[in-house]
């Protein structure tokens, strides 16, 4: 392995976007001859990640077309990290340079727009890797040599400078300074070891800092379903592109949770409080003293910086404007480990009189009127 690793620092020396003899030779240690070496080894790397060996994931990747800045190549679970944009994985980042290649628990730090990879928001993926290192923090605390900074991969290219960012921990392997085969096969156990726990406990979590909440990529994925657009499937509801979505049983758990909380909170003020959920487009309803308040309430296991509104909300919630108020229950933790969810915690904010400003808003789908029923339609005869 330190063989392969040694020929493509090499070779980095040499890049250019052009697929010239040396990019050629670069393309096959990094897609075939790199990653079945890694292969060969499976069992102990499925084992290490705690997957089926029809789960491990191994491959390399340096550009479709024109040859990547920075090759990589990757260990990942297939479900948790359906992409390199997606998830969490372990990867060999060889630097522009040729001096070091990185051995890197990292994540997708690119999104896929439809014509384009776009870079995730830097503050996005430092609220990933605060959330993922604590995690790893007993593990890690036995090797010193972990770096837990930004790469320098010494790139030219946004693209090649975008990976540095995702880093959670990572080995640095100097190309003066290869260690053997032994103890590279070692490092990998480890770090994939590392990422089996980051996979184990993102099974278990509702919503990790810097992803998008689940209620958007609820309301985005029904908008898609109702649009007549295909949505992936799998064993977690997920949608491309980062984040998990909500059982029904789930997001019940945490509309009871919040409810309760917000009740409890208006009961305390001297509010009389009645529950009109399933009747009206708000909420609860509050009676004090002659005032009036009608109360839409939102529970979320996120920070809380965007819920969803449908548009009956919007209207009715200006119509009360001033007798008004929203109530956000904010980072709820739920427990999914049992037969049924559970939930605690959770932080009550609210906002009254509650103005529901355009530019709060953010449309997810539209309801678009056809030409179907006028005349300069111009339907085709079949």
């Amino acid at each position: 392995m330190n063989d392969l690793l040694g020929m493509v620092l090499d070779l980095q020396r040499t890049w250019t976007a052009t697929n010239t003899e040396e990019m050629q030779e670069r393309g096959v240690i990094i897609r075939q001859r790199l990653p079945d070496l890694l292969r060969a080894h499976g069992a102990d790397l499925s084992a290490a990640l705690g997957t089926s060996l029809d789960g491990l994931g191994v491959e390399g990747r340096d550009g479709t077309g024109l040859k990547s800045e920075i090759p990589w190549v990757r260990v990942f679970e297939r479900e948790q990290s359906p992409s390199s944009t997606i998830g969490w994985y372990v990867v060999y980042l060889f630097s522009a340079s040729g001096q070091r290649v990185y051995l890197s628990l990292n994540q997708g730090t690119t999104i896929w727009t439809g014509g384009m990879f776009k870079a995730r928001r830097a503050e996005d993926l430092r609220a990933r890797i605060d959330w993922a290192r604590p995690i790893l923090a007993k593990a890690t605390a036995t090797r010193p040599d972990l770096l837990h900074g930004t790469l320098q991969l010494d790139a030219r290219t946004p693209l090649g400078r975008g990976y540095g960012p995702g880093n959670v921990v990572a080995l640095t392997y100097e190309r003066e300074e290869l260690p053997s085969q032994e103890i590279l096969l070692k490092d990998l156990l480890f770090m994939t070891g590392l990422l089996g726990t980051i996979y184990e406990t993102e099974r278990l979590t509702p919503y990790i800092p810097g992803d998008p909440t689940p209620e958007v990529l609820e309301a985005e994925q029904s908008a898609a379903r109702t649009a007549g657009r295909r949505t992936p499937s799998a064993t977690r509801p997920r949608r491309p592109g980062q984040g998990f979505l909500l059982t029904s049983g789930e997001r019940r758990a945490i509309e009871r949770h919040s409810v309760r909380m917000a009740t409890e909170q208006f009961e305390a003020q001297g509010w009389s409080v009645k529950d009109v959920g399933d009747k009206e487009s708000f909420d609860l309803l509050l009676t004090r003293e002659g005032s009036r308040l009608h109360v839409e309430v939102k529970g979320t296991t996120s920070a809380g910086l965007e819920v969803i509104l449908t548009r009956a909300e919007v209207e009715k919630q200006r119509k009360y404007y001033p007798d008004n108020a929203l109530v956000v229950v904010h980072s709820i933790t739920l427990d999914r480990t049992g037969a049924e969810p559970t939930t605690s915690g959770g932080v009550l904010h609210c906002t009254s009189p509650w103005v529901v400003a355009d530019e709060d808003l953010t449309v997810i789908s539209y309801a678009y009127r056809t030409q179907i029923d006028r005349p300069s339609s111009g339907e085709a005869a079949g």
